[in-house]
């Protein structure tokens, strides 16, 4: 080759070369041609319908069907021309692959951002975390998938790589222990994501209990959840721990719950007006769904009797408010109405001095 392209032939080198870019340009313009109109035709016909994904899915796939159909048209062009063809070939190896993985990747995100807009028009918070939830997963496993067969294609084009990958199929039997064991902590986070995504213990959105740490789901990967706390606080706990420990989630079918108060009163407290006044107040509060408000005695001790005050509320965040707002109101009606009714620590100082007198 480099014996053709010697100083006696440099007029042919360079008609050679100049026909080899003229066929790259024709290649390119023609490639770029049917790209436009393409795309074109593909705008007018999602036009026609009202949905947004059919605009978001082909705006996210442009730019890589772009540069694909660029490659193409080279690749067409470098069979007919032996120049380009010498040129081209060792770098399509490694544009091919890399090339599809990516217009599967915009894709698979281009979907996901597709099916998140339509949970926007779901009226059921439940079904919405559970959707969000497996879409998360899915779409992560994919790119990781993605990923993993583009990177795994490309470097495969390198000839001393891929003599390396011959020699340990030749000897898989230690090949597959020695991978096995180096990927067995990825192979139980993907297992155990895909089975946090099947089976649904929790999803993004639920309020959980984990480690003592209450609060929001706010990320599922495939080796941790993010699980974001009232003071803003991210507790990132491992998936596995989720499928293989127990943990609270209060927030599973829906977020309607029953919240307690609790009132330590004295024993010779009236119950009636308490359980009478509590009741008023809480049927009369905005943010009581009206399914439960009980209030019961629940323990008597020596010195002190629990009164629990049971209220319902359509979310657990209204459900805090109110358990709040009733603790209030009873406190300061108690210290109004039934100042007797409050614990108090007495000491019967008279009686005292009347037995050291007599003593």
């Amino acid at each position: 080759m480099f014996e053709r392209y010697n100083p006696a032939n440099w007029t042919i080198a360079w008609e050679e070369i100049a026909v080899a870019a003229i066929v790259l340009t024709v290649a390119v313009v023609l490639a770029l041609a049917i790209y436009r109109i393409a795309f074109s035709i593909a705008h007018r016909f999602t036009s026609m319908s009202d949905s947004v994904a059919d605009d978001l899915v082909i705006d996210s796939i442009r730019r890589p069907v772009k540069w694909s159909m660029i490659a193409i048209a080279v690749t067409v062009a470098a069979q007919n021309n032996a120049l380009l063809g010498t040129i081209w070939e060792p770098l399509a190896q490694f544009l091919r692959p890399a090339l599809l993985g990516w217009i599967v990747y915009t894709l698979v995100r281009a979907f996901t951002a597709a099916m998140e807009i339509r949970l926007e028009a779901s009226d059921d918070p439940v079904a919405v975390r559970s959707r969000r939830t497996r879409i998360s997963i899915f779409s992560r496993t994919a790119t990781f998938a993605i990923v993993f067969i583009t990177v795994g294609l490309m470097l495969f084009a390198i000839p001393a790589v891929k003599s390396i990958g011959t020699t340990l199929l030749a000897s898989a039997g230690l090949a597959a222990l020695a991978v096995g064991a180096a990927a067995q902590p990825a192979l139980k986070s993907l297992i155990g994501g895909l089975q946090m995504a099947v089976t649904e213990p929790l999803r993004i959105g639920d309020l959980v209990v984990i480690d003592g740490h209450t609060g929001r789901v706010e990320e599922i990967r495939m080796s941790f959840i993010t699980v974001r706390t009232w003071d803003e606080r991210a507790i990132v706990v491992p998936t596995t721990q989720f499928l293989e420990q127990s943990f609270e989630n209060w927030s599973r079918k829906s977020e309607m719950l029953t919240g307690p108060v609790f009132l330590h009163l004295d024993p010779a407290a009236e119950i009636v007006p308490i359980r009478q006044e509590f009741t008023r107040f809480v049927e009369n509060h905005d943010l009581w769904d009206g399914r439960t408000v009980k209030a019961m005695m629940t323990e008597a001790y020596p010195e002190s009797i629990e009164l629990r005050l049971a209220m319902s509320a359509r979310t657990i965040g209204e459900l805090f408010d109110l358990r709040c707002a009733v603790r209030e109101h009873m406190i300061a009606w108690l210290r109004k109405e039934m100042p007797d009714a409050l614990i108090r620590h007495r000491l019967e100082v008279e009686a005292a001095n009347e037995r050291v007198m007599k003593g």
